[in-house]
């Protein structure tokens, strides 16, 4: 087999990473473009020692699934920014449902049930707020095609929010091969970072009365409803009481903390712990006057060490997991309760192990499509203290 190669396949399940599975004379193959039960023609792209990568490019027998991608840039050799367009929006999410099931019945070895639930707007188009783009030679904003250096310019992106106006960015004299950040807050002003250029306003963001002020490199949850959505989701499941000592972990610019401050009240106490100096700045900012709040700014495993006891954890690391060794600083502390908000089913698997065999359940856990015609699975699992 070699790149290039046009061969016919049926395809198989649904794997992590935004793939499905075919196989070709006893070689595995991870094809974009495709739906479970379907028969294709696929292209090629990448052959190793142990599996082959290619894309859909002709299909034979269409699942029912199948729809018409509403961007023109979402076919092989287009933009790699979303991965199922060409499948129906409630099928996107049985199948994310499908790779939750299948990590940790792999990697857990535990059987989860979960549906991942549908979140406004329903069409899965007009919902990111944050997009990152790359400058391409001609001076306008681009996207790199997916698992290639090729950029492939983006004049409009169907899943940004409508009020995101591209145009007016391409008509500045924008570096070439400068990264740009561009995010809409939640009253509609765009913001726009040029890299090397140190000149932009914070951004100013609401959610459930609580007000944050954003530099706009920090992190925030890329979807419109995310913030509120979370936020209500970790709150059901922490079960805060008044006087509480509760830990955020990668608490970033505070936009759980703000929450949690208010569920302990005065009596309470909140440490909010993250790594990025950028987020820290603006959350010291966002809690000057709040005495409860208290931001350390360090590894988490380290900054935990500092610490004797907790009684409720929030942690939202990134993709990679909190992993064993923040685990192992957690699980000193014998909080009753451990909320875990994963961007990877994967890296939550696997952290599920540890937590397990030290003494902490699952107790729940439930997914909202948050990144909607895109491989992108967003979980909330709760972990209960083994009495």
């Amino acid at each position: 087999m070699n790149v290039g190669d046009r061969i016919t396949v049926t395809v198989g399940g649904i794997a992590h990473g935004g793939h499905c599975v075919a196989r070709h004379d006893g070689r595995v193959i991870f094809l974009r473009y495709a739906i479970p039960g379907e028969e294709v023609v696929a292209e090629i792209t990448e052959v190793t020692s142990k599996f082959a990568r290619g894309n859909a490019i002709e299909i034979i027998k269409a699942a029912p699934e199948r729809v018409s991608p509403p961007c023109e840039l979402a076919k092989p050799g287009g933009c790699g920014g979303c991965d199922f367009q060409h499948i129906e929006i409630s099928a996107q999410r049985k199948l994310k449902s499908a790779i939750i099931k299948e990590q940790f019945s792999r990697v857990a070895k535990k059987d989860v049930e979960v549906t991942v639930i549908g979140v406004a707007p329903l069409t899965g188009l007009g919902w990111r707020t944050r997009m990152d783009f790359t400058v391409n030679p001609d001076r306008k904003l681009a996207l790199y095609g997916a698992r290639s250096h090729n950029l492939i310019p983006v004049a409009k992106c169907l899943i940004a929010d409508e009020r995101m106006n591209l145009d007016s960015i391409n008509q500045m004299n924008l570096p070439v091969g400068a990264k740009v950040e561009v995010a809409i807050s939640g009253s509609g002003k765009q913001s726009v970072a040029i890299e090397g250029i140190e000149n932009f306003d914070l951004i100013e963001e609401s959610v459930l009365e609580n007000k944050f002020s954003v530099s706009p490199t920090s992190f925030w949850q890329s979807h419109i409803q995310s913030p509120a959505v979370l936020t209500k989701s970790i709150l059901a499941d922490l079960q805060i009481k008044a006087g509480d000592h509760v830990f955020d972990l990668y608490g970033g610019v505070g936009l759980f903390t703000a929450a949690l401050a208010t569920e302990v009240t005065q009596t309470g106490r909140v440490t909010l712990i993250e790594f990025d100096a950028g987020a820290v700045t603006d959350a010291r900012r966002n809690f000057a006057e709040n005495q409860i709040v208290e931001i350390v700014e360090g590894k988490v495993e380290r900054s935990l060490s500092k610490f004797k006891r907790a009684d409720l954890i929030l942690l939202d690391p990134p993709r990679s997991g909190a992993g064993k060794d923040v685990v192992s600083a957690m699980i000193k502390l014998e909080p009753r309760t451990i909320v875990y908000v994963s961007c990877d089913p994967a890296s939550l698997a696997r952290d599920t192990t540890y937590l397990e065999a030290s003494g902490y359940t699952l107790d729940r856990l439930q997914s909202y499509d948050l990144f909607p015609m895109t491989q992108h699975i967003e979980c909330v699992a709760r972990f209960i203290k083994n009495s």
